[in-house]
């Protein structure tokens, strides 16, 4: 059985098995967002719809920080049901959350439709990019439940050790994707909104693949019709432990929007086409980080409601160590090679003269995300939301937007003042964040 050897097997192998295809599928959904971009990139007029594309993706971000937290919010503790062989619990928390992906969908389908002008205007887009924005956030919209319920319910076929199955379900999507974005782009002359509408059918794909999946018997959780019911009990625990990656994924959402205004007083378009090529470049760092830390999660889990303490911890360091280099590499790389990432998108020289020394600044303490990934996974997959929701926010709210803005009013940088503040954020938050974790996790499996 899948469940015994979450609580048997060897930690590398056992986390190998899981962190691959998870890493394997956050490359896959890295690849999702960079192909629209680079394809876009290369369009006649791709700077200015480049920069569209980085005016809508806050929107969709703040979209799937739903998905984020119905299904990271409620996999950990279906996990950790699992590991005290409480399987009606742990059936309740999947049945809730498909729920709630569903209807949270068509709620959003809805104001998104009634308010697209006023809330693109919001979120940065001007009258050079109103035409592409808007083109491709309404096509995007159409297709909200097939995204949220395939996000959503991979969390749920990833704790229970089916991680290559979750996989496939976003490699459908994935390589789909890749294969219809030139042809809608270019051999349909559809533009962004053939992006966009080779993403939702994609996505469709990958849906169907999902829910044939978790209605089969392969399942170890099954879908139940009195699970559906929205449990009030149940929809605050999941809410309280989604929290923390709900704000993670949104408040980038608002991140982006506060770059891209920021940027575009200091820089005008071609600094927001930038932002959109940095943002495209940090998820080259950090997504298969979040590929291992998903990966630990069915783990530590599993075997914390199993009260398998030294599994825990050997995950958790296993997990650091990777994570440490992984990032350590990847952020030298592009330090001492900016161009070769920056021309992935677009070979403009004017774009490369703007690009490359923000680069560089606000890349600079991504060896730091790793290590922070896998402490905020841990928190969640512990039940301990509240911790996790507090280091976000410290990095994010409490310094990294602030410092958006004030960094350039009191430093003569202007334009490479608004990055600076990712580098500062990152490594002070997770300098406290490191401290912290060491004494929480002594106190937390203390046996």
């Amino acid at each position: 059985m899948v469940q015994n050897k979450l609580g048997t097997e060897k930690i590398s192998r056992l986390l190998a098995s899981l962190a691959i295809p998870a890493i394997a599928a956050q490359i896959i959904t890295l690849l999702y967002n960079l192909v629209d971009r680079i394809y876009i990139g290369k369009m006649a007029d791709g700077t200015i719809a480049m920069a569209a594309v980085g005016i809508v993706a806050p929107i969709i971000m703040i979209i799937n920080a739903f998905s984020n937290m119905f299904g990271r919010g409620g996999a950990p503790l279906a996990s950790i049901s699992m590991g005290s062989h409480d399987y009606k619990k742990a059936e309740r928390y999947m049945g809730n959350s498909l729920s709630m992906l569903l209807i949270t969908s068509v709620l959003i389908m809805a104001v998104i439709l009634i308010f697209d002008e006023p809330v693109l205007y919001l979120f940065g887009a001007r009258e050079a990019t109103m035409g592409y924005a808007k083109d491709y956030l309404i096509t995007y919209i159409l297709g909200t439940i097939f995204v949220q319920v395939t996000v959503g319910m991979n969390y749920y076929i990833t704790t229970q050790g089916f991680a290559k199955t979750a996989m496939i379900s976003t490699s459908i999507g994935g390589v789909l994707n890749i294969i219809l974005d030139p042809i809608f782009i270019f051999s349909f002359n559809m533009g962004v909104k053939g992006a966009a509408l080779a993403t939702i059918i994609s996505q469709f794909a990958s849906f169907i693949w999902v829910l044939c999946f978790i209605f089969s018997k392969k399942t170890i959780l099954k879908i139940r019709k009195e699970n559906l019911i929205p449990d009030k009990k149940v929809l605050k625990q999941i809410i309280v432990l989604g929290s923390s990656p709900f704000f993670m994924t949104g408040s980038e959402g608002i991140l982006n929007i506060c770059f891209n205004n920021q940027v575009l007083a200091y820089g005008g378009d071609i600094a927001v086409s930038s932002m959109t090529v940095l943002f495209s470049i940090m998820q080259i760092l950090s997504l298969p980080v979040e590929g291992l830390a998903q990966g630990t999660q069915p783990i530590i889990s599993y075997n914390y409601g199993a009260d398998r303490f030294d599994r825990v911890n050997k995950t958790i360091r296993t997990a650091r160590i990777i994570a440490i280099i992984y990032t350590s590499i990847m952020t030298s790389m592009i330090l001492l090679i900016p161009t070769l990432f920056i021309g992935i998108f677009n070979n403009s020289e004017e774009l490369f003269a703007v690009c490359v020394p923000m680069l560089r600044i606000y890349i600079a303490g991504g060896f730091v995300t790793g290590i922070f990934s896998i402490m905020q996974q841990t928190y969640n997959s512990l039940g301990e939301g509240k911790k996790s929701l507090f280091f976000a926010t410290l990095r994010k709210g409490i310094l990294l937007i602030p410092l958006i803005y004030i960094l350039p009013l009191i430093t003569p940088f202007g334009l490479l003042a608004v990055v600076l503040a990712e580098p500062i954020s990152d490594i002070t938050s997770a300098i406290f964040n490191f401290f912290y974790f060491n004494r929480f996790i002594k106190r937390k499996l203390a046996s």
